[in-house]
């Protein structure tokens, strides 16, 4: 083949090419977003009524555990009535009557309880005002006066007890309200009892997070490590310490399940 043979062919290659391209189907371009397009309207969350700061009243869906008259809603750890002694619209711990727990079983919620460490508290580190919440009747938020009282960090006010210290100290001086909102997840058990998901606890004290999301590794033991137990839906115990000190008290308790 000679050269004018072979240009002529390139040539007329070229020429198909482009047709080809020139025939090549045209598809419509993508549609111009909206804003409408990535919005949806349902279904639309329900309607929760904001307690009343100062009435202390609990949101519209919550259970109410304690609303400064009796403890219908717990009964003693031992079995029978809760026997703490309430007064003037609060509830404080009788150390002789040992710990309460709710009469009902929760998973996942929000919990709002209020606390009061006594004006003329003594006692120094773990042995002042000293008592704790415990998540399903397992996992312990230690409560304590941490207000210029120091302790073994992973046992302050907020820790998630013998684990995880708080974020900060946001002790309010005894005689003043403490306050406790503490977000729980319940955890996810596989078939041999392990997590499959961990619990987890968001705790907020007066305001200032003290917990963020934090994993739980498992129950809250004073002596040793923790343990893997599988469960289902648990109580709210409230702990009666036996350490020498004044005993705190509680006022206005609530619970959103979630």
């Amino acid at each position: 083949m000679n050269l004018t043979m072979k240009m002529s062919l390139a040539a007329f290659a070229c020429l198909v090419c482009v047709g080809a391209n020139a025939q090549e189907k045209k598809y419509p371009e993508q549609e111009r977003m909206r804003p409408g397009m990535s919005e949806y309207w349902t279904p639309q969350p329900k309607v929760v009524t904001p307690g009343d700061i100062k009435t202390n009243t609990a949101p519209s869906d919550a259970i109410v555990l304690f609303d400064g008259k009796d403890l219908s809603a717990w009964e003693g750890a031992k079995g029978g009535p809760a026997e703490w002694d309430v007064h003037d619209g609060v509830f404080t711990v009788n150390k002789k009557k040992g710990d309460i727990l709710t009469k009902q079983s929760f998973e996942n919620f929000q919990l709002h309880i209020e606390w009061c460490v006594p004006e003329n508290i003594t006692g120094t580190s773990q042995g002042r005002g000293n008592s704790g919440v415990f998540l399903q009747d397992m996992y312990e938020i230690q409560i304590l006066d941490c207000y210029n009282n120091e302790t073994y960090v992973n046992g302050q006010t907020g820790s998630v007890y013998k684990q995880t210290p708080p974020l900060a100290n946001a002790m309010r001086k005894p005689g003043e309200w403490n306050v406790y909102d503490i977000i729980y997840t319940a955890p996810v058990f596989k078939e041999d009892g392990t997590y499959r998901v961990p619990p987890r606890v968001t705790v907020i004290q007066n305001g200032v997070v003290l917990q963020n999301n934090t994993t739980i590794l498992g129950t809250t033991e004073y002596i040793g490590f923790p343990k893997v137990k599988k469960h289902g839906a648990g109580k709210i115990r409230l702990q009666s310490h036996g350490d020498p000190s004044e005993p705190i008290s509680f006022r206005n308790i609530w619970i959103r399940e979630m």
